[in-house]
């Protein structure tokens, strides 16, 4: 709710002429390394511990008529929520449900690094940048996923609010938009799988065909047995004809 809320005003940070050094220097201050988005969170967290007050504001370069009007957006949203019986969590200092959450938001507004802050979106291979102004920009690793809030053109292409993601959460979250590309090391591995449970398989199938399998040896009572060769079966004494009585 806080940051779509501070999505919805203009430039939180003021940069007042001859003294952009110093608004610069205390913007940093609030940066998240990993996220714009979370940059504006906790602006908006310390903002408020501090008294919501106009003094604060004034002292650390940010727009405080810009605040008052987060607040009341951020009061709207909650009525909403309210109303359609929604419950409102936080995560804590858990940070990283906020930053899946974005990528569920704005899985369309995402950018995979080409090079050392070049970026090229997914969906539409527009080539971008990383904004001087942003939490991510003086990272010494830049990270190779990000979503952004909005494109803006000056001298090239850049990214506004961009929020570093794990690749994996782009195909979970928006699975008819992307997919996890297989590495060649691990299609032959589940090539490999896929051929020993196959043969597994057929050895157990071939296993049951055998023990079902009839016996081709003749039993006892089918036993030819030739002179010579071997006892002779021994037989019951119905088998032998009564003699007959002579007649007198």
């Amino acid at each position: 709710l806080t940051i779509v809320s501070m999505l919805s005003v203009p430039q939180v940070f003021i940069r007042p002429k001859e003294r952009e050094a110093e608004a610069d220097a205390a913007r940093e201050k609030f940066f998240v390394a990993e996220s714009d988005h979370l940059t504006l969170l906790n602006v908006y967290t310390q903002w408020r511990m501090n008294g919501r007050s106009a003094g604060w504001s004034t002292e650390h370069f940010v727009n405080h008529r810009a605040m008052k009007k987060v607040v009341e957006i951020r009061e709207q949203l909650c009525d909403i929520f309210v109303s359609n019986r929604m419950a409102i969590t936080s995560c804590g200092t858990n940070w990283d449900p906020v930053r899946k959450a974005l990528a569920s938001g704005f899985f369309h507004h995402s950018a995979r690094r080409k090079g050392m802050g070049e970026y090229v979106t997914m969906l539409t291979g527009i080539p971008c940048f990383l904004h001087p102004s942003s939490a991510l920009y003086g990272l010494g690793t830049v990270p190779d996923y990000v979503v952004y809030h909005e494109l803006v053109m000056t001298s090239k292409e850049y990214m506004n609010t961009c929020t570093a993601v794990e690749p994996e959460w782009l195909p979970e979250v928006a699975s008819r938009f992307f997919s996890v590309k297989e590495g060649h090391t691990a299609r032959l591995q589940g090539q490999k799988r896929v051929r020993e449970e196959m043969e597994a398989m057929q050895s157990e199938v071939a296993s049951v065909a055998a023990s079902n399998r009839p016996s081709s040896s003749p039993s006892c009572k089918q036993r030819i047995v030739t002179p010579g060769h071997g006892p002779t079966p021994l037989r019951s004494p119905g088998v032998f004809a009564r003699p007959r009585t002579p007649h007198l």
